[in-house]
């Protein structure tokens, strides 16, 4: 009897070892997954000035080949976790990467901006069906809270330092490569993965009866595309009023028609109730505002480091990623808290702290603030603020991932890996379009051209630098230095744009969840 109990006990030991075993590669698996989802989302920030003039890109093309990603994304994503709760999550998330790598191919070997945006967006096709899935995974597979605040933990670490890294791998695949190869090597790494979702992977549960609404997804990328393109309209010099209104227009009515169409579906694509959760939506704020900071600091300062302080890619690459440093332990960190805790200090304080870090990054730059008197050829001085920004967005991000996913029942898992993921894509995408479309702006109100220059000096900076190649030396370094004071200008507002938003979330975020109920002592699990 002793040696069956044994026995017994050793075999059970084994499945209890092979299950966790098995839930950590799980996470390994997907979290790679996301890496290549966001790493794609800002590797364009450094190679961006390459390819405009590879292209012949306009400054519209430009924002727009950078916004088709998160666009396409945020207007599939409700979609894409409720199909992934019909028809599996695996298999979403094996059906995502094989069109992701396809789109990679497309996308790199691109002739014109127009080709480049439409490979940009079947990308987003692709990603869409993957990320609700690499979250979904992740919700019902660790059942133990701390466990799965942990694993959140990573995953929203992978999301943001994704993110941050893009910058440097773009800038790194520059220094020997043409710009096409920052899409190219998603291929290799999506191959990869196929093999260790279809190996490591656990099998599928679905709901077959549980209906599809596609024309909800449409309803939904209709409003975001008018919207878009209302927000890139209004902050460009010179708008058409009409155009606006037109665009505001459509805006509203595919948001409105995707509401009355939500309500009178049995299973709909989103359930309104999960947003009435004080968590739940502190959770949704927390994340868009954090990645509309993160996306929009990104981006210019990639920009600015390449275009007025003459680093190579690779260099901004390796400056920006300071922001990496900070976000991926302080991420590891707040997983490991968040059940203790709850979400308010870690999402409050994450939020204020990152504004504190934008802010200071901003202080520390290189000519921006007279008094400071830093030698402008030491553009170093801003990596205390990118690290300072980065742990709070760490904080906030994993803290805001735990709120959603931790309190969604079970059976709504796509859905609230959707919502969260939406919000993601849309924090990203306006972070972009906002802050863009504000500095270009910025740049052509402020810039002030020798005489003669010729007009498309006005359009951007790298219109003025390509423009100053072909005149005189004195004149060339009088426009230079005009485009470049102009830029300087955009600047200084977009970032204090960033810490006024990130402020003003946290005592949003602080308001919303001091009418949450306290959350409640977790007890600590049974070995």
């Amino acid at each position: 009897m002793t040696d069956k109990l044994k026995a017994m006990t050793g075999r059970e030991g084994k499945q209890v070892m092979d299950g966790g075993a098995r839930r950590w590669w799980l996470l390994v698996t997907v979290s790679v997954g996301l890496l290549l989802i966001t790493l794609d989302m800002s590797v364009l920030y450094t190679a961006l000035p390459t390819l405009t003039e590879d292209l012949g890109a306009d400054a519209s093309q430009k924002l727009w080949i950078i916004n088709a990603y998160p666009l396409v994304m945020a207007g599939l994503l409700l979609g894409a976790g409720t199909l992934g709760d019909r028809v599996g999550h695996k298999r979403m998330f094996l059906v995502g990467l094989a069109l992701f790598g396809a789109a990679s191919a497309v996308a790199a070997f691109a002739s014109t901006p127009a080709v480049l945006i439409g490979g940009r967006a079947l990308l987003a096709v692709g990603a869409a069906a993957m990320m609700p899935a690499t979250l979904s995974l992740i919700r019902v597979t660790f059942e133990d809270e701390r466990e799965r605040n942990v694993a959140i933990g990573v995953w929203g670490s992978m999301s943001v330092v994704g993110s941050a890294l893009g910058p440097v791998l773009g800038g790194l695949l520059l220094e020997y490569f043409w710009w096409g190869s920052v899409f190219l090597i998603n291929v290799p790494v999506v191959l990869l993965s196929l093999i260790a979702v279809a190996l490591l992977t656990p099998g599928d549960t679905h709901h077959s009866d549980k209906p599809w609404d596609f024309v909800a997804s449409l309803l939904v990328m209709t409003g975001l595309v008018g919207l878009v393109y209302a927000v890139k309209e209004i902050t460009k010099p010179g708008p058409e009023p009409l155009h606006v209104v037109l665009a505001l227009l459509v805006s509203a009515a595919g948001f409105t028609l995707f509401v009355r169409r939500q309500r009178r579906q049995a299973h709909p694509l989103l359930d309104f109730a999960l947003l009435r959760h004080p968590h739940i939506l502190s959770g949704i704020v927390a994340a868009a505002l954090a990645m509309f900071g993160t996306a929009g600091l990104q981006l210019i300062l990639t920009q600015r480091l390449q275009l007025v302080v003459g680093l190579s890619p690779l260099h901004a690459g390796l400056l920006v990623a300071a922001f990496a440093v900070g976000c991926l332990p302080s991420g590891v960190v707040a997983g490991s808290l968040a059940w203790r805790t709850g979400p308010r200090p870690l999402i409050v304080g994450g939020l204020l702290t990152a504004a504190a870090g934008v802010l200071l990054a901003l202080l520390l730059t290189p000519g921006t603030v007279p008094f400071l008197q830093i030698h402008p050829d030491h553009p170093v001085w801003i990596v205390p603020g990118l690290i300072v920004a980065g742990v709070g967005t760490g904080l906030a991000m994993t803290a805001a991932s735990a709120a959603i996913m931790g309190n969604a029942p079970a059976h709504r898992a796509g859905m609230a890996a959707s919502v969260e993921e939406v919000s993601y894509e849309l924090g990203s995408l306006f972070g972009v379009a906002v802050l863009g479309s504000a500095l270009t702006s910025l740049y052509t109100v402020t810039v002030r051209l020798p005489e003669g220059t010729p007009s498309a000096a006005e359009d951007s900076l790298d219109q003025a630098l390509k423009t100053s190649e072909s005149l005189p030396a004195d004149q060339a370094d009088t426009l230079l230095d005009a485009a470049r004071t102009a830029f300087d200008n955009g600047y200084v507002v977009t970032l204090l744009i960033i810490t006024a938003v990130l402020t003003i979330g946290g005592a949003v975020t602080a308001r919303l969840l001091s009418r949450a109920a306290a959350p409640t002592k977790q007890t600590e699990p049974v070995a």
